[in-house]
């Protein structure tokens, strides 16, 4: 890294392994949208990782410009790719069928306004389009799964003032105090009914690893025996494991249905990832190899969060084209065995042209230049973005296990995953 940061906190300057981190939530978030796999979530929590990181970054804004100028920066470049992602999805509602402004009034109206400005849960019809299209009826409330991050993200930019005083007064209560609040409106203690409740509920979750993020900036962990972190740590994720075998639901260990489970596996983690974390300016042997993507990643991780659960389901409709293509048309057994990985084959080049189509716009929020594909290479750039949900921890989804799967094809292959929509 380059010289230190203005008030003696981390090196400023892009941290590969920060972006590493990130890049690795960002293909878990995808990868589990596809398959549904719970003990992915047990694997590798992304989502406490992303907010983790972006507390860091938050952290390390905040000590050296004035607060408000960051508040505003970090919502700039946070919002505009949510205003161009709502700009084709709610149109599409409303095209296929949407009519909920008829019953709602103006009621409809202000909830609406959360696509531009989501303090709260935007609205979307329970079913959309026909029971014979191209997508599922529930191809909404998947496509609008991921938005519950951008909400989360929101609320804790515009508490991170408050946290970060608070945290350097007394860090280690305001460490814990989101723990305490998942313990009390996560495990049914107090029910708190609605979006509120579950607005709530997310902010308290993952608010540990959001201050986690600025015990990293701020140097702590140099501080600290690393025998001490990760025996502390362990006690959290063990303590996790332990709550949520006693309360699996459905969903069977999907951390992200067990709030408290969640919270503190994520915490435990998150801790040692930042504990052993090395500075590094250049990915070092092998990784070096992957440096473009992740760059990219880093670059359009809003971009790629934002429309990975649509474009999951657009992979469908491409994979029943297979069956009448003149190639395999003769062998449509052979399509079936495949069928549980194409999408995962697929999702790829649809997130590229999302990215060339889309991506553009996380530099305008930024203000920076338009690239179509930054990834480091030929002039393009080879910072990560630090804006958004992308530089500031990414993104990562929707509660549940996507569902937008096989089933929803005409030729009924076995399908790789069931359940709700998925929102991790």
């Amino acid at each position: 890294m380059t010289e230190g940061s203005a008030d003696g906190g981390r090196p400023s300057g892009r941290d590969r392994y920060l972006d590493l981190l990130r890049t690795v939530a960002l293909g878990r978030v995808v990868i589990y949208h596809i398959f549904g796999w719970a003990w992915l979530t047990v694997l590798f929590p992304s989502m406490g990782v992303m907010f983790a990181l972006a507390g860091s970054l938050m952290a390390r804004s905040l000590g050296g410009r004035p607060t408000s100028d960051v508040v505003r920066g970090r919502m700039r470049r946070l919002l505009p790719p949510m205003w161009v992602f709502g700009l084709v999805v709610v149109p599409l509602m409303l095209v296929m069928g949407w009519r909920a402004a008829g019953d709602e009034g103006l009621w409809w109206f202000l909830k609406t306004a959360n696509y531009l400005f989501p303090v709260g849960a935007p609205p979307f019809p329970a079913e959309s389009g026909d029971a014979g299209g191209l997508l599922e009826q529930d191809w909404a409330e998947q496509a609008v799964g991921p938005l519950w991050y951008i909400r989360t993200y929101l609320w804790f930019v515009l508490a991170s003032p408050l946290l970060l005083w608070a945290f350097r007064r007394a860090p280690w209560a305001t460490l814990l105090a989101p723990l305490a609040l998942t313990a009390v409106v996560g495990t049914g203690l107090v029910e708190i009914p609605g979006e509120t409740g579950e607005a709530l509920t997310d902010f308290a979750v993952y608010g540990a690893c959001w201050v986690l993020g600025f015990v990293h900036h701020e140097g702590l962990f140099e501080r600290l025996p690393r025998y001490i972190t990760v025996s502390l740590a362990s006690f959290a994720m063990v303590f996790g494991i332990w709550w949520a075998s006693g309360h699996l639901t459905e969903e069977g260990w999907n951390l992200d249905e067990i709030p408290l489970a969640q919270a503190t596996w994520s915490l435990g983690f998150c801790a040692i990832l930042l504990q052993y974390a090395p500075s590094w300016r250049r990915l070092p042997g092998k990784l070096a190899r992957f440096d473009s993507t992740i760059t990219l990643a880093n670059n359009r991780a809003v971009t790629v969060y934002l429309w990975h659960n649509l474009l999951i389901m657009a992979t469908f409709p491409v994979i029943d084209l297979l069956y009448d293509a003149p190639v395999l048309s003769a062998h449509g057994d052979l399509v079936d065995r495949l069928y549980p990985v194409l999408p995962l084959v697929l999702v790829w080049p649809l997130l590229a042209l999302a990215i060339l189509a889309f991506g553009w716009v996380e530099d305008l929020a930024a203000k920076r230049r338009p690239r179509l594909w930054p990834n480091g290479r030929g002039g393009s750039g080879t910072s990560g973005g630090q804006g958004g949900s992308g530089g500031q921890g990414g993104p990562v989804g929707s509660k549940g296990s996507h569902r937008s799967g096989p089933a929803a094809s005409r030729r009924q292959a076995p399908p790789a995953h069931a359940g709700s929509p998925d929102r991790r």
